[in-house]
Parts: structure tokens; sequence; C-alpha cells
């Protein structure tokens, strides 16, 4: 058996002929051939001999080997039937590693953390994410209230900068207030796309989010303010007035009404969504429990 590491075009080149392994379009299959950027994936997510690590996407198994190498467990899932015996086989070495054959969208991954990571000191989520669905794949381990740590992945550089994005900025977004309610972010690296097989048509970055104890902002109902957030960027070249017109039942017929609730939050109603930051948007979110006529 070779043992040499996967992370290299040599290896990944032929376990693909080994496997016969055709890359699937569809799954956003791109496998990273450069051990240092992994090295540095591994660094920045600061992992121990007691910390449990949940991978999305293995591939191969090149990030996966290495992350077995300094955790207690790693459990990846793997939505892709085909990579299940290569991955038997490429991590037969790591007793500390579990392959699940499920799309993390729809996998119980409560169920998974009990079963497989209740001994660890602390839980990270480390990745090379699919890039067509990065985004739901992160709001949706945000918003289950898991036992995770925070989160250092990769994704399309475009994604990784809304994630990461300051106020007024281009990147802005609802995103970028989902990712700032839930963690502190920050930038580890750019990659770029010459560190895959196949190479994607975009660079990509690694993002570092890291739990808040507590949210940065205190409102009663996460699901109803996001949608509110989001409707402040429905619309991008809009005023905020105008898109809540559209969030609203009745929104046109609440003009003034929708005014005047701006205006109690010290809001001008002509801003843009871009430059409210997530603490105004709470002060707006709690002040419409006096404007019960706006209902959404």
């Amino acid at each position: 058996m070779d043992y040499k590491d996967i992370a290299t075009p040599t290896r990944t080149k032929a376990l693909l002929n080994q496997y016969g392994f055709n890359f699937k379009k569809s799954l956003g299959q791109n496998f990273l051939i450069d051990v240092n950027i992994i090295h540095n994936i591994i660094d920045a997510s600061d992992i121990d001999a007691q910390t449990g690590i949940i991978e999305v996407g293995p591939g191969m198994g090149s990030l996966t080997e290495q992350l077995a190498k300094s955790a207690k467990k790693v459990v990846a899932f793997e939505i892709d039937q085909r990579l299940i015996p290569v991955l038997k086989d490429t991590m037969e070495p790591y007793d500390n590693v579990t392959v699940i054959n499920e799309d993390i969208l729809k996998a119980d991954i409560a169920h998974y953390v009990t079963e497989h990571l209740a001994d660890c000191e602390k839980i990270m989520v480390v990745a090379n994410l699919p890039y067509y669905i990065t985004t739901p794949i992160l709001l949706n381990l945000m918003q289950q209230k898991l036992p995770i740590d925070g989160y250092v992945v990769m994704m399309q550089k475009e994604v990784g900068e809304r994630l990461n994005a300051q106020v007024g900025t281009k990147a802005y977004g609802s995103l970028s207030i989902v990712a700032q309610y839930y963690t502190e972010t920050s930038k580890v690296l750019t990659v770029p796309k010459s560190v895959f097989l196949p190479p994607p048509n975009v660079d990509s970055i690694v993002v570092k989010l890291m739990k808040r104890q507590t949210p940065i902002v205190d409102i009663d109902d996460e699901n109803r303010f996001f949608k509110m957030t989001k409707a402040a960027f429905s619309q991008r070249r809009k005023t905020i007035n105008n898109n809540y017109q559209s969030l609203f039942v009745n929104g046109k017929a609440n003009k003034a009404q929708i005014l005047e609730w701006l205006e109690a939050a010290d809001i001008d109603p002509r801003r843009r969504g871009e430059t409210l930051s997530i603490k105004e948007f709470a002060n707006l979110y709690n002040g419409l429990q006096n404007f019960t006529e706006l209902a959404f």
C-alpha cells in the first residue's frame, strides 16, 4: 500500500487511474493537490489531540488524512457513493476516521456528533466545501445549534468575501449578517485554481469562522430576523424603504407606517441595505413590536 500524501498530483492521478474515477461536475468535485495549502488550513484550525473534526466532501481523502494525523477523530460526510471504496482504502491506516455516505444537508448531524465525537473537547468543521452548495451547508450547520466551536472552510472566493464583508462594501449582504450573528470571521488565505484537479473556474479562499459564546445582538426569533435583513438586500439598488414595502403584507398600503418605523429606529429611509450594521438591523427588528400592522 502506498502511504504517500494523497494531496500531490502524482498520487491523486494514480488513484484516479486505479479506480477509473471520473469527476462529476454536478457535485463540484475539485481535489486538492497541494499539501502546503492543507497544512495552512490545519494550522488555522488549531487542532490538537482532543479535537473532533467534521469534514464535508472528503473526495479521495487528501485533507482527511492530514486531519487524521492531528485530530482525535474525523467524521467525513461524502455524498458520492463511488468514492466510498476509495476512501476505505486511502483511510485504512487511520482508525480515527469515520466516513458517512450521506448528503450533509439531509444527515442527522447531531446524532453523528453524539455517536462519534462526544468525547472530544472541541469540535471544528474543516473542509474544502463543494462550491455549488457552500452557503446552504454553512447556514444549515450554524442554525442547528450543534456543539461546533468553529469552521475553517475553503470555498469560492466570492462567497468567502461575502461571509467576511464589512458594512458598506459591495460584498456585504444578508449572508454577512448571518455569519456575523453566529461567528467572528476572518480570512486565512487565498487559494489559486492551480492547486486543484481539475482546476475550478474561480479562485478560492479559506475563511475561519469561530462561534460566538452569545450572539452579537439580542433578538427573539432568528429566522424572522434573517428574513427581515434579507429583504433589505432584495434589490440592492433600491432604498430600504422601497425594499421593505415588498416584505410586509400590504406594504404598499402601509408606506406611512414603514417610514415611521424606520425613523423611530433612527434609520434614514433613503439608505440602502449594505449601509446598515447588524446592530442597526437589530434595532429595526426589535422596533417592530410597536408596529403591529407591519406583518410579514
